[in-house]
């Protein structure tokens, strides 16, 4: 599949249309069961995750385009409102907490629009190591690596690596200094 290989593709997709659609099912389930019966991850989206490590938890209202895509550490926090779409791998690291509203867009639209009229789009993987922080309403790009304790400020658009350890607060992000 081309989505899985880093190549070009078409969104517009029976195959795609048919893995969102099972992944909206799963989401729905998650998003509207009680609290107390949901638990950490609700069951349907528990099995389409690629894996979840022990005490990840993501609170609803959480929206992703596969599920499949979507690797989470042991206690991994996802605050309400995370938004990932997951055209490719996205690997959020041990007890790395992500904030309310934080999106992560594994896609990228073609640059022409004939291009984006007919679909096609590429997907870049992103990681986020252990023990990072993500504050709330950041915005991770497509092919972004987060280092192991990291922090991306509240608000934040990251649209190049962060190195471990570092802290990035802006649009577009970049290293805060210290005094």
């Amino acid at each position: 599949m081309k989505m899985a290989a880093g190549e070009w593709y078409t969104c517009i997709d029976d195959e795609l249309e048919a893995l969102r659609v099972a992944a909206r099912d799963a989401v729905f389930e998650h998003n509207s069961m009680p609290p107390r019966q949901r638990g950490n991850i609700a069951p349907a989206l528990q099995a389409l995750l690629g894996g979840a490590g022990e005490g990840a938890r993501i609170e609803a209202p959480f929206h992703c385009a596969y599920g499949f895509n979507l690797f989470l550490g042991a206690r991994a926090f996802l605050n309400a409102g995370c938004t990932i779409l997951d055209t490719a791998p996205v690997r959020i690291g041990s007890a790395t907490l992500l904030g309310p509203n934080v999106q992560i867009y594994c896609a990228e639209h073609h640059r022409e629009a004939a291009g984006r009229l007919a679909g096609l789009e590429v997907a870049r993987p992103v990681t986020i190591g252990d023990n990072a922080w993500i504050g709330g309403s950041a915005v991770i790009l497509a092919g972004v690596s987060i280092g192991d304790g990291a922090i991306v400020g509240a608000g934040a658009v990251v649209t190049r690596d962060v190195p471990a350890n570092i802290t990035v607060v802006g649009n577009p992000a970049q290293v805060v200094t210290r005094r």
